[in-house]
């Protein structure tokens, strides 16, 4: 029985990737004409194809950025087709990237050392049956729990059906790193900048949307920080390391802007730091106005969106895991060391050549986006730039243009929106299909360096 359910290894595993493709590309279709239907907006009129095209992406790809106000423009059943897309868009990009991931044999990057395998104790493919269904538990638990502290908090304030209704729609989208609200007027979670319990809450969605089960799975049966694979270890420094670092930035820069921090108190001012510290990667809710940032809050959000979460999650980005390896590199070769080593496990140069392509690809598409998007649009080049990243990361975070973008704009946006969703992880299987034997090593030649 067992080997009745044992799942083959593909040929070709970039069959995986076409096929996640379809998949994404079919919700998006279904998405857009359900969208473009007088019963998705509340003025009960048909919608622009390329903006319900615009739209039903961005919810899929989990982006969050939108040329119509969520809470005002859509109906209660327009509503209901971007929570049903993005919980599709989040959790059926997270359970059939570990499959892929799983079936190709790469891992994280890390191929001898499967994060996957190794916290859940799998050493076939017949346990991703298993996986999936505790994927799908563990998103539905922290939903539910996220949707009923919302729920308790905002029936004080609502009619009972309006709060639960608000409440399941944010959670959903917290967790999946979305960051679409109903709460109108594109000004996202403004009015909740004094409310601990919505922010706290709403954070704690996102990190563990962006984290991922299987880091919170493994952390929780081994429970000792020491015992992780080194995958977990990286990604757990790595992105504590980015909301500490982040948060002290947000708090010392705008601090006495009066657009932002300036207005509230010194308690006020550190959740609100924080909280903008959390979204950026990758979920796109702001209690500020992002076009009131100073310039180089602006650059380092964009750092932030650039980095994103972590791979097998919702959140989009390079990947916190290829950030740890880069810096980790880094560390090493100032050391002096000729292998790069962490908590006594090694590196192999295979997954460092892979974080830099990865990175490197990334940035030349971000370059040839916003080349062509300063040439259709009418903006500044700061927040162009923003807008792209914002996009390729899949964040959602907006300087305001998203709404004037022109038609060419919007489209070079969605394929930007699809390019950072799956470019990626179609990029590490590719490259993992044609890792070579080590064969014959030619003589060694320096080039010089700096």
């Amino acid at each position: 029985m067992r080997l009745l359910f044992q799942l083959p290894k593909p040929v070709n595993p970039l069959s995986s990737i076409i096929l996640l493709a379809y998949g994404f590309g079919g919700a998006i279709l279904v998405g857009t004409i359900l969208l473009m239907l007088p019963i998705s907006s509340q003025s009960g009129n048909f919608t622009s194809p390329v903006n319900a095209l615009f739209t039903a992406t961005s919810a899929v790809c989990v982006t969050g950025l939108v040329v119509v106000d969520t809470g005002t423009y859509w109906s209660t059943f327009g509503q209901a087709v971007l929570l049903a897309l993005f919980q599709i868009g989040g959790f059926g990009f997270i359970t059939l990237a570990t499959l892929i991931l799983i079936t190709i044999g790469g891992g994280f990057g890390l191929k001898e050392r499967l994060a996957v395998s190794e916290s859940l104790g799998l050493g076939r493919l017949s346990g991703i049956l298993g996986i999936v269904i505790k994927i799908a538990i563990f998103s539905l638990v922290i939903e539910g729990i996220g949707a009923a502290i919302f729920y308790i908090r905002w029936l004080t304030i609502g009619e009972p059906g309006v709060s639960l209704w608000t409440a399941v729609f944010h959670a959903v989208s917290s967790f999946n790193n979305c960051g679409m609200d109903l709460f109108g007027g594109f000004n996202s979670m403004s009015a909740y900048r004094n409310d601990a319990i919505v922010l706290i809450t709403t954070a704690a969605l996102v990190i563990l949307g962006s984290i991922g089960y299987i880091v919170v799975m493994e952390y929780t049966r081994k429970r000792n920080f020491f015992r992780l694979s080194l995958d977990s270890k990286m990604i757990l420094i790595t992105a504590f390391s980015l909301l500490v670092l982040g948060t002290l930035f947000y708090f010392i820069a705008e601090y006495g802007n009066p657009a932002t921090l300036g207005p509230l108190s010194f308690p006020q001012k550190l959740m609100v730091a924080f909280f903008q510290s959390t979204t950026p990667r990758t979920a796109g809710f702001t209690t500020i106005n992002i076009d009131s940032l100073k310039q180089i809050t602006l650059f380092f959000t964009m750092f932030l969106m650039f980095i994103g979460g972590a791979a097998g999650s919702a959140a989009g980005g390079v990947k916190v895991n290829t950030f740890g390896i880069l810096i980790l590199s880094v560390v090493n070769t100032l050391r002096g060391k000729a292998n790069i080593e962490a908590f006594g496990r090694q590196v192999t140069r295979q997954t460092i050549y892979r974080a830099i392509t990865l990175v490197v690809c990334y940035l030349l598409m971000v370059s040839l986006i916003v080349i062509i998007l300063s040439i259709t649009e009418r903006f500044p080049i700061e927040q162009i730039i923003f807008e792209t990243f914002s996009a390729m990361s899949t964040v959602g975070l907006s300087t305001g243009i998203t709404p004037d973008l022109s038609i060419a704009g919007r489209v070079i946006i969605i394929i930007a929106m699809l390019v950072g969703r799956l470019g990626p992880l179609a990029l590490m299987t590719t490259l993992a299909r044609h890792q070579q034997p080590i064969g014959i090593e030619y003589p060694h030649e320096n080039i010089r360096i700096g």
